[in-house]
């Protein structure tokens, strides 16, 4: 009983410091830029607009961009936990198992091949990237059973070769040439034509992956044990892959393929709440990762300052090391 209520706590703490993070977060999102704004400021445009530059500023361009950073933060942290699960393998993420890369290369190509093509278009290009995506990755890794190594070589062969692929296009094309910026993962310059664009595939995405967290931490327990429990284990398979290509195909259609987040925050949430039970990991990972990525881009903002900088840099700069350490420390562990 007092390990129920102490359990109990320990998740309401923390939510309620991840949420506090979040608010202060998106407050600094919201002020911090290259023209000054203050909080009252921030309270007037949202509840008193008087059509000035600065609240202009607020409602047009820093208050969009803070809401997709916490979608887009949501839905790679928890397509991470959702591959994390999927393959049982904790270096899986949309970056490395190519699902980033495919939908980058779709939509690069679509925009050279499509040039009018709307932004709201874009999204399904990006869905259909994602999913060949991993499906290549998958189909290289299971030949003779899937280990941590063959996924991480695998994922990151086809990674290179999708990119590479889509480089070209930017090469040999003068209209993708202006995807540059967006390649490296980038959410300013957006407004709210976005958040709209984005939203309905994150809330679809999202509540399925809710939805199936039970029967996630079941998969997890291995598949004999999950059919001897009575799950389908083909069918949880296919929709989990179908949730993941929605959430990271959406917010690559939008922010461009931000790495390392489905990466990062999967394994912070597990080593907090521990590994098994995914009705508190999914919801916590949308949390923390929504978290990231708001701080991820208030720091972008300083590496040019005043000039604005893809947020995609800094999750690289932490994301890098952090793969690097997981990879060596499980070798380590299995030597």
């Amino acid at each position: 009983m007092f390990e129920v209520e102490r359990s109990k706590i320990k998740i309401y703490g923390v939510f309620l410091f991840a949420l506090f993070l979040l608010v202060i977060g998106t407050m600094a999102s919201v002020l911090i830029g290259a023209t000054h704004t203050g909080v009252g400021t921030f309270i007037s445009a949202l509840f008193n607009p008087d059509g000035s530059k600065e609240q202009v500023v607020i409602r047009t361009l820093r208050l969009p961009r803070a809401v997709l950073a916490i979608i887009v933060g949501a839905n790679l942290a928890v397509a991470g936990a959702l591959m994390q699960a999927l393959t049982r393998n904790p270096l899986a993420s949309p970056q490395v198992f190519g699902v980033n890369a495919g939908a980058s290369l779709i939509v690069v190509s679509s925009l050279v091949l499509f040039p009018a093509m709307s932004a709201s278009t874009t999204v399904y290009f990006a869905l259909l990237g994602a999913l060949l995506g991993g499906i290549v990755v998958y189909s290289f890794a299971s030949g003779g059973g899937i280990t941590d190594v063959k996924l991480a070589l695998a994922g990151m062969a086809v990674h290179l070769f999708l990119s590479s692929l889509t480089q070209a296009f930017i090469v040999m094309s003068e209209q993708a040439k202006d995807v540059l910026y967006w390649l490296v993962g980038a959410i300013d310059g957006k407004d709210w034509s976005h958040v709209q664009i984005i939203l309905p595939w994150a809330i679809v995405g999202l509540i399925a992956a809710i939805l199936c967290a039970k029967s996630i931490s079941i998969f997890v327990l291995g598949e004999s044990v999950a059919q001897g429990l009575g799950l389908k284990v083909k069918g949880i398979r296919i929709l989990v892959s179908l949730i993941v290509v929605i959430l990271a195909g959406s917010s690559v259609a939008v922010a461009g393929p931000i790495g390392f987040v489905g990466l990062i925050v999967p394994h912070i949430v597990r080593k907090i709440f521990g590994s098994g039970n995914y009705t508190i990991i999914l919801p916590f990972s949308a949390l923390f990762g929504a978290v990231l990525m708001v701080y991820a881009d208030v720091l972008s903002r300083f590496i040019a300052y005043p000039f604005e900088s893809p947020v995609g840099i800094v999750t690289a700069l932490i994301g890098a090391p952090f793969f690097l350490y997981l990879a060596t420390k499980r070798k380590g562990a299995k030597s």
